[in-house]
């Protein structure tokens, strides 16, 4: 490891050299019994994720680096299954689709995450909303909520139940990735899912639940709980399957003002953090929520470990208002994607130079564009993966 203070590190100190694999490292999978009260033995840091180490402070030698939607459209081999299997649901809830689409990255580029391939409306139909994601159009729900009738017709969800084929995915990838990267299970959070189901998909004003939280904010903070009990019970049931680490997605909470989001989207963010930490006190946990540079002292306040930047954020304002207390991701343009690898490469390094030494996961401030070239996503994790502090 470099001695070189962090003050005094530039974009010229990264100089590509040859990452030992942690794949020479013998590694063990610790087995949970559902219901068990043993207490597991720590692993050793040589055992553990690249990415864990970081996001809970060890010495690393170089940032974790993986992609937002690294799964997906950009890929020729997904554009293939996509031509076999047209129904994104189908994609998303088919145990070997699943794990085979998740793994499509890891197999080409070697990120130090891989993330399940799912959506955040997956949870829905198990609380008895019923949905469908169109090509074309998006998410849509069949049924949009829009009064107290129609919050009491919500389950509670039950993933156990709804979801099996999550759990045996997230399984069979921590299984298939064998600690070489970490495994991360996702989900939606409250004010986000409750903005899809009111709003009846997306929505570009989110008039419906403007309308719904200031002229009847009793009927939405009782939907926002019942997603905030579902989400908690979601994230445990990843972390018991084999996710290491789980993002919690916000994606339209910045659509509120800041005194609307410490009501309607900070409590229940905040209530999920403690929830899970009660049970899974190691889990990281990692919030997003896009344009959030407005929110980010606010995003802290819900005690995740990791807050990961939009690319509309300057990583090192990002860093000095977060404090390095807390772990940072992100956070280049996707854009970048679409730039020469000398610029892509350029942009690589300054993120990293502003994010300091340590506690910052390497990623794009949003998920892959549909038409990035793959090549350039390849380079991406070479100059990535090349860095050493």
């Amino acid at each position: 490891m470099s001695s070189t203070p962090l003050s005094s590190f530039t974009t010229s100190l990264f100089v590509p050299s040859k990452i030992s694999s942690l794949s020479n490292h013998k590694r063990g999978l610790i087995q949970c019994s559902l219901g068990g009260t043993v207490v597991e033995p720590k692993a050793t840091a040589a055992s553990e994720p690249l990415l864990l180490n970081a996001v809970r402070g060890q010495d690393v030698e170089r940032p974790p680096v993986w992609l937002m939607r690294q799964a997906g459209r950009y890929m020729k081999s997904y554009q293939i299954i996509c031509e076999k299997y047209p129904s994104f649901r189908e994609r998303s809830e088919n145990v070997d689709l699943v794990v085979e689409i998740s793994l499509q990255p890891w197999k080409v580029f070697q990120p130090d995450g891989v993330i399940l391939f799912s959506d955040i409306l997956t949870p829905l139909s198990g609380m008895n909303i019923p949905f469908d994601i169109v090509k074309g159009k998006g998410p849509i729900i069949f049924d949009p909520i829009a009064t107290a009738a129609d919050v009491d017709q919500v389950r509670e969800f039950s993933p156990e139940e709804s979801v099996p084929y999550v759990g045996q995915a997230l399984t069979i990838l921590h299984k298939e990735v064998d600690n070489k990267a970490a495994v991360l299970g996702f989900v939606g959070a409250p004010f986000t899912l409750a903005s899809y189901v009111v709003e009846g998909g997306s929505s570009k004003n989110f008039t419906k639940i403007k309308r719904l939280a200031f002229s009847q904010p009793k009927v939405l903070h009782s939907l926002l709980q019942k997603f905030a009990t579902s989400m908690t019970k979601y994230i445990r049931y990843q972390a018991d399957n084999g996710a290491q680490a789980v993002q919690i997605f916000d994606s339209w909470a910045t659509e509120l003002s800041p005194v609307d989001f410490e009501e309607f989207s900070l409590p229940y963010l905040k209530q999920i953090v403690d929830a899970v930490k009660q049970t899974h006190p190691d889990l990281p946990l990692i919030l997003y929520a896009s344009g959030s540079g407005g929110l980010l002292e606010r995003l802290a306040l819900t005690s995740v470990d990791v807050v990961s930047l939009d690319w509309t954020v300057d990583m090192a304002e990002g860093r000095r208002r977060l404090g390095h207390d807390i772990a940072v991701q992100g956070n280049v343009d996707p854009g970048v994607l679409f730039g020469s690898k000398e610029f892509i490469t350029n942009r690589i390094h300054d993120t990293v130079r502003k994010a300091g030494k340590g506690k910052h996961i390497l990623n794009l401030g949003h998920g892959i564009k549909v038409g990035t070239p793959e090549e350039n996503v390849a380079h991406f994790f070479e100059v990535a993966k090349a860095i050493k502090y």
